[in-house]
């Protein structure tokens, strides 16, 4: 959990943020917003939970509205990943990437090359409409350690005698 500072800290940017795009500064907005700050990669459905056990008068179908809302407004990124549903993060505004265990699905995030990203300049297959890419959506796939350490090791067949 994130200290209070840290908390207040962001609702005072994401407020701003609101007001910027023209939109109120709602208990509902700001709630899903915290949600999903605590809770880095949470579905709908967990963030829906986490703003219920604050405000429990909140329905899940305004919770999905909300997270669409901020998702379009930026202020939330919504990360697709194999096999799972749309998952929501703060982390926004920068070209970072996803690293899926493919054993027990937890997602982290992986920050982009320093310097050039070699993934907003791709090469483009001939005839290609070109267009200016701003963020791409890398996901990476594979076992994490506590996933890697729990399947026993292969060991090689041993000749029979």
């Amino acid at each position: 959990m994130q200290p209070a500072a840290t908390h207040e800290g962001h609702e005072a940017q994401w407020s701003a943020a609101l007001h910027a795009a023209g939109r109120r500064v709602t208990r509902q907005r700001l709630a899903v917003l915290a949600a999903i700050d605590r809770l880095p990669h949470a579905t709908a459905d967990d963030a829906a939970a986490a703003v219920r056990a604050g405000l429990p008068q909140i329905t899940v179908q305004s919770v999905y509205v909300v997270l669409a809302d901020l998702t379009d407004l930026g202020l939330l990124r919504r990360v697709e990943t194999p096999h799972s549903p749309a998952r929501y993060e703060t982390r926004v505004g920068d070209n970072h990437h996803h690293a899926v265990c493919t054993g027990c699905g937890r997602i982290e995030d992986v920050d982009c090359a320093v310097g050039h990203a070699p993934c907003l300049t791709p090469e483009w297959s001939p005839g290609a409409r070109r267009m200016t890419i701003q963020i791409a959506e890398v996901v990476y796939q594979g076992l994490c350690d506590d996933c890697r350490a729990a399947v026993p090791s292969h060991q090689p067949a041993t000749p029979q005698e």
